[in-house]
């Protein structure tokens, strides 16, 4: 079994790749840390203070993960402050919430289709762009749908 400080190690090198690749540093800190915790919720105050960070750092890179579905906030009774944990199926909520960012994409595609020329690279450009969207956005509920069923079948065994 992994001591507290490994995992610990281990989260914090997860924040690093994570803001290696693009995610913003506190906000992977947070998720890594989220990850990895074993209590069932943390509080802001339990962020700030095992990582070391500021309340208001910890406050936007939760209101971040929030946003994206990674993160929700949850009640505890007899607590007045707000508690955190990484939301069920948090990675299916995710690229779920892609297909906002990928529409969006593909209608700046259709835009910049109608304002070019037949037959000119930038069209065909844009014609690859708005095809590839296109086809993502067709395979995403059957992708989710082979997540979702072979899930079930891991938590069955």
């Amino acid at each position: 079994m992994a001591e507290p400080k490994d995992q610990q190690a281990t989260a914090e090198q997860l924040g690093l790749v994570l803001a290696n690749h693009g995610m913003q540093r506190m906000t992977a800190r947070v998720l890594a840390t989220l990850l990895f915790t074993e209590q069932p919720t943390m509080t802001a105050a339990e962020l700030a203070d095992r990582l070391q960070a500021s309340s208001g750092a910890i406050s936007g890179a939760v209101r971040m993960l929030t946003s994206v579905g990674l993160v929700e906030r949850v009640p505890a009774p007899a607590s007045r402050r707000d508690h955190y944990r990484l939301r069920d199926n948090a990675w299916a909520v995710l690229y779920t919430n892609q297909n906002a960012v990928i529409g969006a994409m593909q209608a700046a595609a259709d835009a910049g289709i109608k304002a070019t020329q037949e037959n000119s690279l930038a069209r065909q450009r844009l014609t690859q762009m708005r095809d590839f969207y296109g086809f993502l956005l067709d395979e995403i509920p059957s992708l989710l749908e082979r997540w979702r069923q072979q899930s079930e079948r891991r938590i069955e065994r």
